[in-house]
């Protein structure tokens, strides 16, 4: 097939991409990150596979001529990638998380760089390097290619376990980050002392280096501080603006490539200098991350897959070194970060799932090894051991923090950061607010606002789930790796933060990828202590249910009170409406509304919906309001054998703010899984509804008294 250079390239990439993207539905079904795809992707399509299977396909494919065209095509796309993981670096990582983060990232680096230190210096160096490469390069080499912790891949499957809101997940994810600034200074000097000529060359390299990064952070990083509040403050990322960037970025890694040290650490430098407030740095990734990541970096696979030759591993002898190559890997990395969260305090499921995480290597070891062979100083069997190493500890993350860390874990590890009332103090009234829906935020926001005021502390949760599909390649939705920093730039919480904000309320945003939305929102409230899980409504495609798909779930499942917000325009709060029968639904209803009455002064009005023959309801509500206090509570009787059109006819001759009504059959809400249900009371009622549901309780006993700790006084009983 005769081709020019451009057609050639352009079938390459048709080629790369398409292959990676194939193979990334099946490890997704694996539950693999897309990484271990275009890793193997590259494999597939290099000698170790097709050049194997058809030997011509792949020299037509990528012949040796177009090598140079893939080479500098991967490096540009290396560049770019290594500018968006120091964009992805946030220092506030770095700090607040204790001793514990400390040990373990040291311990982390010195354990497994010790190993691959002594196993190059015993025999590695003997049988897989050219003699002309010094012993000390070679040594310190393999030391920091096992040292590598792939801090995007890592964030990647934190964020897809839910586990970056978690003990674990926050200090896997701070170690990680320590590691990879670390790993990289390390290299830095690495490649300065195989670049130099000599010692007294090397020291000088080393010193530029130095001066290079006070250079960047003193004069280069105020500079784009002051960019970035222009960025915020007037028109956005702009094309000038994003042009400057990347000529600071090309110039930052030539200079670095100039110095000694590489371009990638110059493009990583240069991310990582680059505040995170202001939005620049979220702004920048957004622009450029698609065409880095999806485009670019699966070249440099492809790339590094032709260069890996399995074949090469053709005697039992290789293969047992490649092994015990993984072994030393997996016990230095796994074993001492394992080790250290043991001895910091954590439990030993909790230290094994830290030991595990941290042995996460994939791209980053990928990167690494590239680079010393491009160097000379691993020979291409070396190369090919190392590659398969990074491939077995990435593809064993998974399983093996399944097996660590169980589902039931993490439910209780995530998002519990807050420490627990002193003992002899109240317990702050807790909610948590699930959002999927942009419209359901302000009103939520605005009915926290109206349970929770009064000078009562409470504890206000903002929960975003986000479904995989929608995850960032570089391993979140939003710029959230720390549990405690506020996902700004999450377009579906903005609306509630921003109408909190002017009511002033402190409501903590929570967003994790999640692929059990209603078990992950129960485990979220059970983990929070929430005294009331309240979950915003949209109006569905197809019909007018309230209580089918996942709030269903979420009712069959939620330990506490659950409430449902149907919104139609909810701002205040100053009549209410409890339609009330006697279940528990009914008494749960009542509990908010007499919540709402304490907190907002709202007027309430109870409907007791009684039949012709008669039930105990009307002595429960009695019972509910002592006479000891003053008017608050309006107690309407009604007798009707239709409670739901009872209930509908005073909705809308009352000119009610709220309509607070507990779940069930009498109100035509019926809790169903599947979304058939046409509920009237939703449909027809003219104002916006809470629709409450309260769980069997786990042992028959004496019910008490809602009233008991917060009592109601009734008001002028209106009887029909």
């Amino acid at each position: 097939m005769h081709a020019n250079a451009l057609t050639l390239l352009l079938v390459q990439l048709i080629v790369i991409i398409g292959v990676s993207r194939l193979i990334g539905r099946g490890t997704r079904w694996l539950g693999q990150p897309l990484v271990i795809a275009e890793v193997v992707a590259g494999i597939v399509l290099g000698p170790s596979l097709l050049g194997w299977l058809a030997p011509d396909l792949m020299n037509t494919l990528f012949p040796p001529s177009s090598m140079p065209a893939l080479t500098m095509l991967s490096q540009v796309g290396l560049v770019l990638f290594m500018f968006l993981i120091g964009l992805e670096l946030d220092p506030r990582l770095l700090k607040g998380r204790g001793h514990a983060s400390v040990a373990i990232s040291h311990t982390s680096i010195v354990v497994p760089f010790a190993l691959g230190a002594a196993a190059a210096a015993l025999w590695l160096y003997r049988d897989f390097s050219d003699p002309s490469v010094p012993f000390s390069s070679f040594v310190l080499f393999m030391g920091v290619s096992m040292s590598i912790t792939a801090f995007p891949v890592l964030a990647r499957i934190l964020t897809e376990r839910g586990l970056l809101q978690s003990r674990v997940g926050a200090i896997a994810i701070t170690c990680a980050a320590v590691d990879d600034v670390t790993a990289w200074c390390l290299l830095a000097f690495v490649v300065s002392i195989v670049r130099a000529s000599d010692l007294m060359h090397a020291g000088l390299t080393t010193l530029l280096a130095m001066g290079y990064i006070a250079f960047m952070l003193l004069v280069v990083r105020p500079f784009l501080a002051r960019l970035g509040a222009r960025v915020a403050s007037r028109e956005g990322l702009t094309q000038n603006v994003v042009a400057g960037t990347l000529l600071l970025l090309l110039a930052s890694a030539w200079a670095t490539e100039l110095i000694g040290i590489h371009a990638l650490f110059g493009a990583f430098l240069f991310g990582a200098v680059i505040p995170k407030e202001g939005g620049l740095a979220e702004a920048l990734a957004e622009k450029l991350e698609d065409v880095a990541v999806v485009l670019l970096l699966p070249v440099f696979f492809a790339f590094s897959g032709l260069r890996t030759q399995i074949g090469l591993l053709n005697t039992p002898e290789a293969w047992l070194t490649c092994g015990v190559i993984i072994l030393l890997a997996c016990l230095g990395k796994f074993g001492g970060s394992a080790v250290a969260a043991r001895m910091t305090g954590m439990r030993w499921r909790e230290a094994g799932a830290v030991g595990v995480l941290m042995n996460t290597r994939g791209l980053m070891e990928l990167i690494v090894l590239n680079l010393g062979l491009d160097l000379g100083v691993i020979s291409p069997t070396l190369f090919t051991m190392m590659v398969l190493m990074a491939l077995v500890t990435t593809f064993m993350t998974t399983p093996l923090l399944r097996w660590f860390y169980p589902t039931e874990e993490l439910a209780m590890d995530r998002v519990t950061f807050e420490s627990p009332p002193a003992q002899g103090t109240a317990a702050p009234y807790s909610m948590l607010m699930c959002i999927s829906h942009q419209q359901a935020g302000p009103g939520m926001a605005s009915l926290a606002k109206a349970l929770s005021a009064g000078g009562e502390a409470s504890q206000l949760h903002a929960l975003h789930l986000v479904h995989p599909e929608r995850v960032s390649l570089r391993g979140t939705e939003t710029d959230a790796l720390a549990p405690d920093v506020e996902p700004e730039g999450d377009s579906v919480l903005a609306p509630l933060l921003g109408r909190a904000g002017s009511l002033g309320l402190s409501v903590r945003p929570l967003s994790f990828v999640s692929t059990e939305p209603a078990q992950d929102i129960c485990r979220t409230a059970q983990a929070k202590r929430a005294d009331l899980l309240l979950l915003g409504w949209h109006k569905p495609l197809f019909s007018q249910t309230v209580l089918g798909g996942t709030v269903h779930e979420v009712m069959s499942a939620a330990s506490g009170t659950v409430a449902v917000l149907v919104d139609r325009g909810f701002v205040d709060v100053k009549r209410v409406l409890v339609p009330f029968i006697g279940s528990r639904h009914d008494r749960a209803a009542l509990k908010l509304a007499r919540r709402l009455m304490k907190h907002a002064g709202a007027e309430v009005t109870v409907l007791h919906v009684t039949s012709r023959e008669g039930n105990n309801a009307r002595a429960q509500v009695e019972e509910l309001f002592p006479s000891t206090e003053g008017p608050g509570v309006r107690l309407k009787v009604v007798r009707s054998e239709t409670p739901e059109d009872a209930a509908l006819e005073e909705v809308r001759q009352g000119g009610y703010d709220l309509v607070v009504v507990g779940m069930g059959a009498q109100w035509g809400l019926e809790d169903r899984l599947f979304g058939l249900h046409r509920e009237r009371i939703v449909r027809d009622a003219p104002g916006s509804l809470l629709v409450v549901h309260e769980p069997e309780p786990v042992a028959e006993v004496a019910t008490e008294p809602v009233a008991e700790s917060e009592p109601v006084a009734p008001a002028v009983a209106t009887r029909s």
